[in-house]
């Protein structure tokens, strides 16, 4: 294990603190706990959403806290839940008079700390709260509800984000989050599996030309581990299982994600980009926008994703469209 470290059991604090550090006035914590992350700039009768997750997801989750975007994020430890007290505090402090929306993703534990959290804001201080899972990863499971969320969780956090700034209601706020879940899908694969700093080895074994498809971002299995394919070619499995899962018809807007997993360069996503575009291309399926980079990474995982947006209408455009700002991501 060769990384960039003080002790594998400080990994997740001493990141925060650098952070914190680097990122002054924008970004803060509450309660004297480096993981309960906040904006600093909390904004009065608008509607807070919160997320949360594992470390080694950067920028997902926290990268995702600020102008535009999201308000607050409970910070686990590596490839681990924030707790039910740390989303709580962070709730606390960014609620700002119109209630809280929880956004995160379809894992087991971070569903039952944010329903704790959710319970002890209703108990403890009458705060009014919803809550939605991502759930974009199309090969972890055929029933839509119980896959696991991924990169396509980024359009779910721009169009939540964007009517909350146009201070939407708690229950438009979520209805937003849920027209980007209905209308997003993403399948993933690995080159490399990724070293967790307290295991330290790696979290599974590929053979050096062997890949695995459908991996998901902590390295849970994917359908099938077989040769390095060629990027059209992963282009056209991806895009098959995409199209069949959520059907596109001609003459169709989509945003496009293509997303790296930590270790693959803007090089080869762009070629991955490229075979993408090309393909839907060919099915008569317009690109309107699309994101290319690091929105979800598994550590030093190599590998990428393709995620699928169709924009449904012109208010979508307006939500995907609109400026953000965060230490980690900015869009004019």
């Amino acid at each position: 294990m060769k990384k960039i470290m003080n002790a594998p059991e400080a990994y997740t604090d001493d990141m925060l603190k650098g952070i914190y550090a680097a990122h002054d006035g924008m970004v803060k914590y509450v309660n004297d706990d480096l993981r309960c992350y906040c904006t600093a700039h909390k904004k009065e009768g608008k509607v807070a959403i919160i997320t949360g997750g594992g470390t080694g997801h950067l920028p997902l989750f926290l990268g995702y806290v600020g102008d535009g975007l999201l308000d607050g994020c409970g910070v686990g430890g590596v490839f681990q839940s924030p707790s039910s007290e740390q989303i709580y505090n962070v709730a606390k402090e960014v609620e700002a008079g119109a209630g809280v929306l929880f956004l995160y993703g379809n894992y087991t534990g971070d569903i039952m700390n944010f329903d704790m959290a959710a319970e002890m804001l209703d108990m403890m201080d009458g705060i009014e709260t919803r809550s939605i899972v991502g759930a974009d990863d199309v090969l972890s499971n055929a029933n839509v509800e119980t896959r696991r969320g991924v990169a396509g969780i980024f359009f779910m956090y721009k169009c939540a984000g964007a009517k909350a700034a146009q201070m939407g209601t708690l229950d438009e706020v979520l209805a937003a989050a849920q027209k980007a879940k209905d209308n997003t899908r993403t399948v993933g694969f690995a080159l490399t599996p990724c070293i967790i700093p307290e295991v330290g080895h790696s979290n599974f074994t590929l053979e050096e030309n062997e890949m695995a498809f459908g991996m998901g971002i902590h390295g849970e299995p994917g359908v099938w581990n077989g040769p390095v394919k060629t990027a059209r070619e992963l282009a056209e499995e991806s895009v098959k299982e995409i199209l069949e899962d959520m059907p596109l018809d001609h003459g169709e807007e989509v945003c496009l994600l293509i997303n790296g997993l930590g270790a693959t360069s803007q090089e080869e996503l762009y070629i991955l980009s490229g075979s993408v575009t090309q393909l839907l291309k060919e099915k008569g399926i317009r690109v309107y926008r699309t994101f290319v980079g690091e929105y979800a990474t598994s550590m030093e995982m190599a590998g990428a994703s393709i995620s699928v947006c169709r924009v449904a209408d012109d208010e979508m455009k307006e939500w995907i469209n609109m400026p953000v700002h965060t230490p980690f991501y900015t869009q004019v």
